[in-house]
């Protein structure tokens, strides 16, 4: 039973620096004021983000399957993580096309950004919180 508590303490400390990672660009947004510095931050970020959501997911799976028991937990967090991956996805698709001359663009990708990252945020504890409960 070793290896199934290594791939839990695996899954858990996954969440905790994918938890980390929406901390630091939720930070990034609310202190940077130009839009360049943070485009090439986000830019940076998204990689490690989406490798940090696959380590969740692929961590959660081999949990999952080793405990052969589907519970009301694990169907909420399936639709969880892909939809932490399509709107981070999205983020980025909006942020890429904004051009530096772009002002207005720019102050609505702030605002965007910040609902963005508290969404996944909140999403995050919520699935934290309905875990230790169900």
């Amino acid at each position: 039973m070793d290896i199934m508590q290594d791939a839990i303490s695996t899954h858990i400390y996954a969440i905790y620096i994918f938890l980390a990672i929406m901390l630091f660009n939720l930070y990034s947004v609310v202190t940077k004021k130009d839009f360049i510095s943070l485009a090439k931050r986000l830019k940076f970020m998204t990689p490690i983000y989406h490798l940090a959501n696959a380590i969740v997911i692929y961590t959660g799976t081999i949990v999952a399957f080793y405990s052969h028991h589907f519970s009301f937990t694990i169907a909420l967090m399936i639709p969880a993580s892909i939809f932490l991956l399509v709107i981070e996805i999205k983020r980025y698709k909006k942020q890429r096309v904004i051009k530096v001359a772009d002002i207005e663009l720019q102050e609505e990708f702030f605002i965007y950004a910040k609902k963005v990252y508290t969404i996944e945020i909140a999403i995050l504890v919520a699935i934290y919180i309905v875990s230790k409960v169900f």
